[in-house]
């Protein structure tokens, strides 16, 4: 996809200011990790369980009264779904979202309760940009994607600036190292674009760790075939976007990568330690720190991106 804008810092600040207008800010937890105080933003408790608000917010209210007549399509396995649906019902529009038939029964579910419309696909035979893109065309409503889109950085990037102010008030030091999950980039993309002074790590599951493999290749290099299976749904996106990439590689991001049962042992971390529900997508950043990964150091953010979980799972999790 080719836009006539990139994003900036300033379209960043923009966000930061809309998404303040209309909601308290996230809570930004701390916890000494060898003997170091880290910093945790807890996004998953935004009104619809996840930063994917911010973006959604951005990009929706960038249209004009025309567009927003048309509605808009997106796609999505469930969090940028419900932050398109949530922000179409605050504006009166009309949303479309493009689901996989294995999404979370609770992340359609909270979707359709939030008004919009779910068209079901096969996530192995069918491309949902496809399908969105159609969509899209025959309704003369505006594409929303999940991540290839500048607004949608931006606003994902608030997140950073109401981080940093938090990190000031609470006397800690400003953000020097910022690790947040990634699946296409959109919210690492944007907080590196609030935060340049900040180092960054991105974390994705094991075997879907293509942007880590495109940084250090630079390049961009797909989700090999077959990829393993992963409870971070929420992270399955099979190519970078040259959106995301772009920036990321240009500030020398670095990406690790995580295993399923280190990221259930860090949703049972942050059960235990700061009493919230993390979904596994919104976990890896955590287990990156808690395994060692990533060393511990002053200034240091962490992002939890969000919390919509399947009760049922949730539970066999904490009970392993």
């Amino acid at each position: 996809m080719t836009f006539l804008r990139q994003p900036t810092r300033a379209g960043v600040r923009d966000a930061a200011a809309k998404i303040a207008a209309i909601l308290p800010a996230t809570p930004l937890f701390t916890c000494e990790i060898k003997d170091v105080t880290i910093a945790f933003k807890a996004e998953s408790l935004q009104p619809m369980g996840a930063f994917k608000i911010r973006g959604a917010w951005h990009r929706l209210t960038a249209l004009d009264e025309a567009a927003r007549a048309r509605g808009v399509v997106a796609f999505s396995s469930g969090n940028h779904a419900q932050g398109v649906a949530w922000a179409a019902r605050r504006l009166g529009m009309a949303a479309t979202i493009v689901m996989p038939h294995d999404a979370p029964a609770v992340k359609r579910d909270a979707t359709l309760a939030l008004g919009a419309e779910v068209v079901g696909y096969d996530r192995a035979t069918e491309s949902r940009e496809g399908i969105a893109a159609r969509l899209a065309e025959a309704r003369g409503a505006t594409l929303v994607p999940s991540f290839d889109d500048p607004w949608i950085i931006e606003g994902q990037g608030s997140a950073g600036v109401e981080a940093a102010a938090q990190m000031t008030r609470a006397g800690l030091p400003e953000p020097t190292h910022v690790v947040a999950p990634c699946g296409g980039g959109g919210l690492a993309a944007g907080l590196a674009l609030a935060l340049p002074d900040a180092r960054m790590t991105v974390v994705e599951p094991e075997g879907w760790d293509d942007m880590r493999r495109s940084l250090e290749a630079g390049w961009i290099e797909p989700v090999g075939p077959n990829p393993p299976p992963t409870a971070c749904d929420s992270l399955q996106t099979l190519r970078v976007s040259p959106l995301t990439f772009d920036v990321l590689s240009r500030r020398g991001v670095t990406g690790v990568a995580v295993s399923e049962a280190e990221t259930a042992a860090a949703q049972r971390w942050a059960a235990e330690r700061f009493r919230l529900v993390i979904e596994p997508g919104g976990a890896v950043a955590l287990a990156a720190l808690l395994t060692g990964r990533i060393t511990p150091e002053p200034g240091m953010l962490v992002l939890l991106s969000g919390g919509n979980i399947d009760p049922a799972a949730y539970a066999r999790m904490l009970a392993a």
